[in-house]
């Protein structure tokens, strides 16, 4: 009877935990995709406001060459938000673009840091059976900031020659809210106990968050797990990349980090908007598309976060892989049949919808939910640094080449996208273990197994004096 209260009690989502969640992934996540949208629609008001304070400064207009550079670096969007907002927002007043190429550069530092910290921190507040849900917080709060974005701008809202520099100051409101409430709120439990060694601050943490005072089981969960990876000590990047217990764990998140960005989820919304103009949209209505479609990717994360526990990680990440290797492949027959086959480009925007939906469900949210959950707390922050990397060269890679290769390759560009789907389906489900509802210690146990580690190394691996589990798998 004792254990069925237990279980049950695991599954509440208290208004503490609720409220850091929020809270955390509001001040974070949001701001970084509000920040990487909200730079489309003001960009040839930018360039006209960079273009003309440059001729009053020197009496010259700025070539082409320095305009298009200057906007790139721009593409560093997304500790130091509400600085930047404030500078963006008194730019045009200021007649200084060079405060907004500042302001962009520290937004991107907290963009990094919080696409890092934020799902490791969800990850080590929630109990087991709503790890998954609230692990999905954070890609969801990135996509209602890119809708918000999207929405506000709208050339009859804010994208327009009064309001842009209010568009891009409104990321300083996300920052402020967190900067104020989230202190109030508790440190992860795993922290405090296995780095700060306070076992006292970590109980009390662990009763905010649970909504009830024993808390002994969990706090014994949490030490067996430092127990498990005492021997280990700090493990740095190039550490975790040697280490033998966590080769496949190391594998497994770079090639869901990488299939997540190589996939061509950048390139689709870069060929969006040509596509919606060959099916007949005006010019001037295509922000409503888009931001159209920005709204179905914030729904199908909403489902994700619902279903991501009731399917679990391994499902969501074959079926959105899947549909996303399905859309590359009906993509490139309708890009190259759209000339001369009048109905194909309604084929192309359905690819486009479709494969959003298949990106929402699992190569976007997933992937950085399941770093929390496949490393223990010694390697995590390593992890997340490899995870993290990985991430921001793909997107970086696919940035910089896709123009050639839709230059090269033309309509056939989707296949090397198509390629990278399956490639990174088969891995999944040929690797990736599901880790619904298991403990950190249950998870690990699984990798063990797979890295063939049967015994204590003579160079100390993370899982020297690994307790056995106890609790059925």
């Amino acid at each position: 009877m004792e254990q069925q209260d237990a279980v049950r009690r695991e599954g509440r989502l208290t208004p503490v935990l609720a409220l850091a969640t929020l809270i955390a992934a509001f001040g974070s996540s949001f701001q970084y995709g509000y920040n990487v949208a909200a730079i489309n629609s003001p960009a040839k008001l930018m360039k006209a406001f960079y273009n003309e304070t440059y001729y009053d400064r020197t009496g010259e207009h700025i070539s082409e060459f320095s305009l298009t550079l200057l906007k790139g670096t721009l593409l560093f969007n997304n500790i130091f938000s509400i600085v930047p907002a404030i500078l963006m927002g008194c730019s045009e007043v200021a007649k200084s673009f060079e405060m907004i190429i500042v302001a962009r550069l520290l937004v991107g530092i907290c963009a990094g840091l919080s696409s890092n910290v934020v799902p490791m921190y969800l990850g080590e507040l929630a109990p087991k059976n709503l790890r998954g849900a609230l692990g999905v917080v954070p890609q969801l709060f990135i996509t209602v900031g890119i809708l918000a974005a999207q929405i506000l701008g709208l050339r009859s809202l804010l994208a327009n020659e009064e309001g842009w520099p209010i568009l891009l100051g409104v990321t300083g409101i996300p920052a402020a809210v967190q900067l104020l409430l989230l202190p109030f709120f508790p440190e992860s439990p795993r922290y405090l106990l296995i780095q700060k060694k306070d076992e006292a601050a970590a109980k009390n943490a662990l009763r905010e968050l649970r909504g009830w005072d024993d808390v002994d089981a969990e706090t014994q969960e949490i030490w067996e797990e430092d127990r498990a990876e005492k021997a280990a000590g700090f493990i740095s990047v190039l550490k975790l990349l040697r280490m033998r217990s966590l080769r496949w764990q190391v594998i497994s998140i770079v090639v869901l980090m990488g299939g997540q960005q190589l996939s061509g989820v950048n390139a689709i919304y870069y060929y969006a908007d040509q596509i919606y103009l060959s099916a007949g949209v005006r010019a001037q209505d295509v922000q409503y598309v888009t931001a159209g479609t920005g709204a179905v990717n914030m729904l199908m994360t909403i489902c994700a976060v619902f279903v991501v526990e009731l399917l679990g990680r391994r499902v969501l990440l074959l079926l959105g892989f899947s549909i996303c290797f399905t859309a590359c492949c009906v993509l490139t027959a309708a890009l190259a049949l759209q000339d001369t086959i009048s109905w194909m480009p309604y084929v192309s925007i359905a690819c486009i919808i479709s494969y959003v939906i298949g990106h929402a469900l699992g190569p976007s949210p997933i992937p950085a939910l399941l770093i929390t959950e496949i490393f223990l707390q010694s390697s995590r922050p390593a992890a997340y640094m490899v995870g993290g990397s990985v991430h921001w060269l793909s997107n970086f890679t696919v940035g910089l080449i896709f123009p050639f290769i839709q230059v090269g390759l033309g309509a056939y560009s989707f296949i090397i996208f198509a390629m990278i789907c399956v490639l990174t389906t088969i891995y999944t489900f040929l690797v990736v273990p599901e880790t619904k509802s298991k403990t950190f210690i249950e998870i690990n146990e699984i990798f063990t197994k797979m890295n063939e580690v049967s015994e204590v190394h003579p160079e100390k691996e993370e899982l020297k004096d690994f307790p056995p589990s106890t609790t059925g798998q």
